[in-house]
C-alpha cells in the first residue's frame, strides 16, 4: 500500500465551502498520487472554528464548542470523499462532545462507508489544566482492508504500554496524528513514533499540523514535520525511516509499505523487540539498589 503523511496548515475559512474546497483538494492530491492510507493531524479540524467568527475562534471553550458542532458535517465530508476516491482516511481530529465533557476524537474512514473513531487516551497538561479537554477509553485495533490499524494521537505516542496493548492485539501500522506547538514537543513525538515502531516492529505515521493560525489560540503556533517509520531492521532502512518530510512546510508525505515486512522482521529480523517483551517481566524479576557511597 501507499501511505500518505499530512503536514497540514490549520487555515481560516469564511464559509463551509472553503473548508470542504480544501480538504477536498487535499484528499484529491493524495489520491492522485496513488495513496490509500491517508492521515491527517490532532486538531487540525480547529479551522472549522473559524465558522464561528474570530471572538469563538479566539477563545478555548466557544472554539472547542464551535468545533463540536461542526464535527458530524466534517465526518459526513470525510466519508464522502474516502468513498469517492477509494481511500481509507483518518480525518483530522477535533474537540468532541461526549457525556457532558470534549474528548480530542479522530475518526477513520473506509471506501465502504464503515467508520470508526479513537480518543486521545493522556491528556497534555495545556489541554487538561486550561482547555479542559479530557481523555477517553478504550484503544481500539481497526481491522481494515489494508491490514490492522491502531491510532495513537499526538501525547499518547510517548507512552510504550499504549503502543504495546495496539501491537498485542494485532495492529500492524500505527497511526499517531499530532499537533505541537514547539520543537521539543515535535521531537518528543517523532522519537515516540519511532520508539514504537522499533519496539513493536511495526510501521508509524506521523502527521503534524504545521504553520501559524494566530486567530486560534488553542493552535496558533504548529510545528512539526510529517513522517512515516519503521524497524531499522530487515526489510527497512538502517535509519528505520521511510519518509520524512522538511519541518513546517505543507504538503503529503508518503512512502509505499508491504505489511509482509512486518511480519517478516517479527519473525526473521535480527532482532525480536516485538517478541522479547514479556523478558522485561518487572515485576518477576524485580529491581535491586546497589549502595556504592562511600
Amino acid at each position: 500500500m501507499k501511505i500518505a503523511a499530512a503536514a497540514y496548515p490549520v487555515d481560516w475559512h469564511d464559509s463551509w465551502a472553503s473548508y470542504a474546497d480544501k480538504l477536498s483538494a487535499w484528499v484529491e492530491q493524495a489520491a492522485a498520487q496513488g495513496a490509500d492510507l491517508l492521515v491527517f493531524p490532532e486538531y487540525g479540524a480547529m479551522e472549522l472554528a473559524s465558522l464561528a467568527g474570530a471572538e469563538a475562534a479566539a477563545d478555548l471553550a466557544r472554539s472547542a464548542r464551535a468545533v463540536a458542532e461542526r464535527m458530524p458535517e466534517a465526518d459526513a465530508l470525510n466519508a464522502r470523499l474516502a468513498t469517492a476516491h477509494g481511500v481509507h482516511v483518518l480525518g483530522a481530529s477535533g474537540p468532541v462532545a461526549d457525556r457532558g465533557r470534549f474528548v480530542n476524537r479522530a475518526r477513520l474512514f473506509a471506501p465502504d462507508g464503515t467508520s470508526g473513531f479513537q480518543d486521545k487516551q493522556i491528556m497534555t497538561r495545556f489541554e487538561r489544566e486550561e482547555w479542559g479537554i479530557a481523555g477517553a477509553a478504550p484503544l481500539k485495533v481497526f481491522d481494515t482492508a489494508l491490514g490492522r490499524l491502531g491510532v495513537l494521537i499526538c501525547y499518547d505516542s510517548e507512552f510504550p504500554l499504549l503502543g504495546r496493548a495496539l501491537a498485542e492485539a494485532g495492529a500492524e501500522i500505527l497511526l499517531v496524528p499530532s499537533n505541537t506547538e514547539a520543537a521539543s514537543g515535535y521531537h518528543r513525538v517523532r522519537i515516540g513514533a519511532m520508539a514504537r515502531a522499533l519496539e513493536n516492529q511495526c510501521v508509524t505515521v506521523l502527521s503534524p499540523t504545521v504553520g501559524a493560525a494566530p486567530w486560534c489560540e488553542a493552535v496558533d503556533i504548529n510545528t512539526g514535520a510529517a513522517g512515516i517509520y519503521g524497524p531499522p531492521d530487515h526489510g527497512f532502512p538502517e535509519t528505520g525511516v521511510l519518509a520524512q518530510g522538511a519541518p513546517d512546510v505543507a504538503g503529503w508525505v508518503t512512502a509505499r509499505v508491504d505489511l509482509a515486512a512486518v511480519a517478516r522482521v517479527r519473525a526473521e529480523g535480527r532482532v525480536f523487540n516485538h517478541a522479547d517483551w514479556p523478558q522485561q517481566d518487572l515485576p518477576a524479576k524485580g529491581v535491586e539498589i546497589c549502595h556504592m557511597r562511600a
